[in-house]
């Protein structure tokens, strides 16, 4: 028989200790960002699940055999009632909890969608003008990135949490691929 199981060892709470190129998720996720250039961001208060409670962009899990794209589409029809169309991907975001959840994260930008945003059970969707963005009620690592994606500089944020406290992160970004917001 086996001897006594060892324990896991600890998640690190500094991003430099994660080997991040070996590094998997647990869950993959996306979300998407839908902007009107009179009204700025389509947000959400979350009702429930992860972040319930936070404002965020619509968004979730990714099916299997779904693409992140597809993901962001169907998300954004569940949870708000709208359909997008031609997602953009601006940014990857990885999150290790140190309770052992692991996140990739997809994140997009449109400005084509048609419908009406409804409430759901998911969601309560609201416009926000960019430069009223509710950071004081969002996750702490959106005033680190979500500059970026208002620029539409590609990136790929990492980040580590313990519980809603974001204990280290690093973002990395590359080139504008898509024009700055207003």
């Amino acid at each position: 028989m086996g001897g006594p199981s060892q324990p896991n060892p600890p998640i690190p709470r500094l991003c430099r200790d994660i080997n991040w190129t070996a590094w998997q998720p647990r869950m993959r996720a996306t979300l998407l960002f839908l902007h009107c250039p009179n009204r700025g961001f389509l947000l959400i208060e979350k009702k429930r699940g992860l972040g319930a409670g936070k404002v965020n962009a619509p968004g979730g899990k990714i099916d299997p055999g779904e693409t992140p794209a597809q993901c962001a589409i169907r998300e954004t029809q569940e949870e708000v009632r709208l359909h997008a169309r031609n997602p953009v991907e601006v940014g990857i975001l990885h999150f290790q909890f140190t309770d052992g959840l692991s996140i990739r994260c997809h994140v997009f930008r449109s400005s084509e969608f048609s419908g009406t945003p409804e409430e759901t059970p998911e969601a309560n969707p609201f416009w926000c003008p960019i430069d009223k963005l509710p950071y004081h009620r969002m996750w702490q690592d959106d005033t680190i990135w979500l500059p970026t994606l208002i620029q539409g500089t590609s990136f790929n944020g990492f980040f580590i949490f313990e519980h809603e406290t974001m204990l280290d992160h690093t973002l990395q970004t590359t080139h504008p691929i898509l024009p700055p917001l207003h």
